[in-house]
C-alpha cells in the first residue's frame, strides 16, 4: 500500500480526513505544542487515520535559524543533535507528543548547515544511541554529506534516509519516505509528468507527502493519477 498526504493540514481537518488517510504533522517542528492540542487531533480523526510528526526543530536546528521566528518555547543551547539536557528535554516532549498521536514515524529534518564533521557526526550517533526506539525514524539531510557517509549512518542508526526524490536518491531504508518540497521552490505545481515520473519511483508501502505551496491539489493529483495506474499494481491510502 502506498501513503499518500501533506506536510501539515492545507484544508480543515475533516475534509483532509475525508480524502487522504496519513499526515505529517509540521507545527511540532517549529514550537511545542500542548498535550490536550495533540489528543484533540488525534481524537478529531479516524481511528484508522496515520500521523507522522516532524521532529523540532530544537533539537536538529540552531537558534541563529530563521525558522525559530515561530518558536514560542523557552531559550536554551538547542540544535545539531547535541548532547545536552535541552535538547534531550525537546525529544521528551516530542515523544509525549508522538505518543498521544500514535505516530508511526518521527522525521528529523537536519539544516544546510549542518555538513558531515567529526562533531556533527559524533552528535547524531550520541542522540540515536541514547533515545528509546518508540517510533520509526527518519532522518533527512539537507547540508553536504557523502553517500557512503549518509549509508553508514542510516545502517548504523537504523534510520530511514528521507529525500525529496527530484533532488536525490533515497540511499537507506526498508521503505520510502519521500517529501515533496517543489522542484525549485515551495511554489512548484507539479506536472502530469512529474507525477508520472514519481509512480515509477514509488513502490508498495512508501509514504509520498507533499509539501508545496499547492500539496492539496498536487497530492489529489497524485492520488487521481495512481488510481488510473492499474498495470503498476499500487495501491494508495
Amino acid at each position: 500500500m502506498l501513503h499518500v498526504g501533506t506536510c501539515g493540514f492545507p484544508v480543515a481537518r475533516k475534509k483532509y480526513s475525508q480524502e487522504f488517510k496519513v499526515v505529517e504533522i509540521q507545527k511540532t517542528f517549529y514550537t511545542p505544542i500542548k498535550e490536550e492540542t495533540a489528543k484533540r487531533w488525534r481524537d478529531d480523526m479516524p481511528r484508522d487515520f496515520e500521523f507522522t510528526m516532524k521532529a523540532p526543530q530544537t533539537i536538529t536546528h540552531p537558534t541563529s535559524s530563521p525558522t525559530y521566528r515561530r518558536y514560542k518555547g523557552k531559550n536554551g543551547d538547542f540544535g545539531f543533535f547535541k548532547n545536552n539536557e535541552d535538547v534531550m528535554s525537546s525529544w521528551e516532549q516530542a515523544r509525549k507528543i508522538g505518543k498521544i498521536l500514535r505516530a508511526k514515524i518521527i522525521i528529523f529534518q537536519s539544516p544546510a548547515s549542518f555538513k558531515e564533521d567529526k562533531n556533527n557526526i559524533k552528535n547524531i550517533y550520541n542522540f540515536f544511541n541514547s533515545i528509546e526506539r518508540d517510533f520509526i525514524f527518519g532522518w533527512e539531510p539537507r547540508g553536504k554529506w557523502g553517500e557512503a557517509s549518509i549509508k553508514k549512518i542510516c545502517s548504523d542508526l537504523n534510520l530511514i534516509h528521507i529525500v525529496d526524490p527530484f533532488k536525490n536518491k533515497k540511499l537507506w531504508g526498508d521503505f520510502g519516505y519521500y517529501r515533496l518540497h517543489g522542484i525549485g521552490g515551495y511554489k512548484y505545481i507539479y506536472s502530469h509528468s512529474d507525477l508520472e515520473f514519481l509512480i515509477k519511483i514509488v513502490k508498495n508501502g512508501d509514504y509520498v507527502m507533499f509539501n508545496n505551496t499547492n500539496m492539496w491539489e498536487d497530492a489529489k493529483k497524485f492520488k487521481l493519477l495512481l488510481s488510473e495506474k492499474q498495470l503498476h499494481n499500487v495501491h494508495y491510502q
